[in-house]
């Protein structure tokens, strides 16, 4: 079909499509049973992902809850504590690091003040590279790469940015996952500056105050304790007019792109204040005597990107634009662009809202929900565990199972990677790792590839050719067998997906890993993220699949072979 036929087709269905079809809003819980089943999870997901948990993000009270949700269900599911101090939480050393308004800096004598002439992130990474004896740089506008400054140019230098004209439309901007290959779009050239640094019209005070803010997610930084991993980043400043000028040494209208500045002098402070960030970990004994001290893990991530930083939003507006665009461009990879056919097609998007406004009115929403992702994985996680925890202990896996819900995810893997550095079991008795992020979706309204029967696999035979065989086997086995989807492991894919969700913090030591996801979609990282669109039916088959394939490797009479080179735990990712 082409894409006019397309738009043609789909603008014919916004008023009553998703919206009257969607599930209600809220969901009376029902007591859950040991099957895995669709009413079991629907159950889960409309307390996990309800907006009185706040988006889950790192560091905030709707994390607490979400995690004392966990814990308090496998507790009573009788699985044993396997956190810190023989409880089921592992916390993982996450600080709000926020900006020291008594920093100065100067320019050849001339100070510059905290908030008066500007302001600094608290970064994610490491401590902040220093910028005293950096030499100014200006970069021209933000996000241009017209005629881009080289490596060399910018190597030590403080760039200076004048800020982007805002774009109407478009996206929270808010990307996900992190891990050893990194998020975003960065200008590799920018790799080894001291600091960047932005001119705002706006004012630094609530610039800073914002950035300070736990709920914004900004500011979290992982004390990982390995500089190796988490090297000093480099400053990011926000600065007025005035500063910039100083700084230039000159207006910056007269600057081009490329023009040296003045020598900075002086340095960033920040205040540290911990925060709460931690893993549920808990674990079923196997019935094997000798075997019982190995593990097969089972895992997603606990945590969400919290609330919207851009303030409120037309929900239904939100949702049903975002799923007519995504059935224009399917997932626009990092480094490509929409065709120009597309990015016309999108423009043209026009969403009729009165047969919804018949139903309800405007629904204004802030609160990122995060139910696919990953609440899906979690509570699917959750169902595993009930059905683990049923069976009699002469019937269990010969093999232990560790489960555990990992937090910051969504900050760049921070709570796996402190499981797999600080393992409260054995780390070389782990002979697998099961991941599930994002299952609660993938159907043919999702992405384009998608359907009943669809799941995405990434990183199965990455380590091991066994195991992926496995998972093949036991998926051929099932009622109705998946139609699995690996073009996301290809070796080089644009989007790195290997290296982005808690599994490859495993495979960095060696531990051979399934990654199964139904993909991205429309609403993901949006406040449209909601219990209301998950498809139950195909997560619930997802989690049988995953259970079955658990007891498999849990039985197998030998460790999952190793057949494939093995990854640098200290280096960084890329598949």
């Amino acid at each position: 079909m082409s894409l006019s036929r397309l738009i043609a087709s789909i603008a014919l269905v916004p008023a009553i499509g998703v919206a009257q079809v969607a599930l209600p809003l809220k969901h009376k819980p029902v007591p859950t049973k040991p099957a895995i089943t669709a009413t079991d999870l629907m159950t889960r997901l409309y307390i996990f992902a309800d907006d009185s948990m706040q988006g889950r993000q790192t560091g905030t009270a709707g994390h607490v809850k979400a995690t004392a949700y966990i814990a308090a269900q496998v507790k009573a599911l009788g699985l044993k504590p396997a956190g810190d101090n023989g409880g089921y939480f592992q916390n993982v050393p996450v600080v709000q690091r926020s900006f020291d308004p008594t920093s100065t800096i100067s320019v050849d004598g001339a100070a510059l003040y905290g908030i008066k002439d500007f302001v600094a992130g608290g970064g994610r990474g490491g401590a902040s590279r220093s910028i005293d004896g950096a030499q100014v740089i200006y970069g021209g506008v933000a996000g241009d790469t017209l005629n881009p400054l080289t490596v060399d140019q910018l190597r030590g230098k403080l760039v200076i940015f004048s800020a982007a004209p805002p774009q109407a439309g478009g996206r929270d901007g808010r990307a996900g996952g992190g891990g050893r290959g990194g998020r975003g779009n960065a200008n590799p050239a920018m790799s080894d500056v001291a600091g960047t640094a932005t001119i705002t019209s706006d004012s630094l005070f609530l610039i800073a105050a914002r950035n300070s803010a736990p709920r914004s997610g900004t500011g979290l930084v992982f004390q990982s304790g390995d500089a190796a991993v988490t090297p000093p980043a480099a400053g990011a400043l926000t600065i007025s007019m005035k500063a910039a000028e100083v700084l230039l040494g000159m207006p910056v209208a007269q600057a081009q792109k490329g023009t040296l500045g003045k020598i900075v002098r002086g340095s960033l402070k920040f205040i540290e204040s911990p925060v709460p960030a931690r893993n549920v970990v808990a674990i079923l004994e196997g019935s094997d005597p000798k075997l019982r001290n190995e593990f097969v893990a089972v895992g997603a991530h606990n945590d969400h990107i919290g609330m919207r930083a851009g303030g409120p939003v037309d929900h239904d507006s939100l949702h049903i634009y975002n799923e007519m665009r995504f059935a224009i461009t399917g997932m626009v990879a990092r480094g490509q662009q929409a065709t120009p056919e597309q990015l016309e097609a999108v423009r043209n998007i026009r969403v009729n809202l009165d047969s919804i406004r018949k139903l309800r009115p405007v629904r204004l929403d802030s609160i990122s929900n995060g139910a696919d992702d990953d609440g899906s994985g979690s509570v699917t996680v959750l169902e595993l565990a009930e059905k683990f925890a049923s069976l009699p202990k002469a019937k269990r896996p010969k093999r232990s199972i560790v489960f555990v819900w990992h937090v910051g995810e969504e900050n760049g893997l921070w709570g796996s990677q402190w499981f797999t550095d600080h393992p409260t079991v054995p780390r070389e008795s782990i002979v697998a790792q099961l991941n599930m992020d994002m299952v609660g979706r993938g159907e043919k309204s999702d992405l384009p590839v998608g359907g009943p029967d669809y799941l995405a696999l990434v990183g199965s035979r990455r380590l091991s050719t066994e195991l992926g065989d496995l998972f093949e086997t036991v998926n051929k086995l099932q009622k109705m067998p998946f139609r699995l989807d690996y073009q996301f492991d290809a070796n080089g894919h644009p989007e790195n997906i290997y290296c982005r969700s808690d599994h490859y913090e495993y495979a960095r030591y060696g531990i051979p890993i399934v990654f199964a996801t139904t993909g991205l979609h429309g609403d993901y990282h949006q406040v449209t993220d909601e219990p209301q669109y998950i498809s139950y039916d195909h997560m619930a088959r997802i989690g049988k699949l995953m259970y079955d394939m658990a007891v498999r490797v849990a039985n197998l009479n030998h460790r999952p072979m190793i057949d494939k080179s093995l990854p640098d735990p200290k280096g960084r990712c890329q598949q």
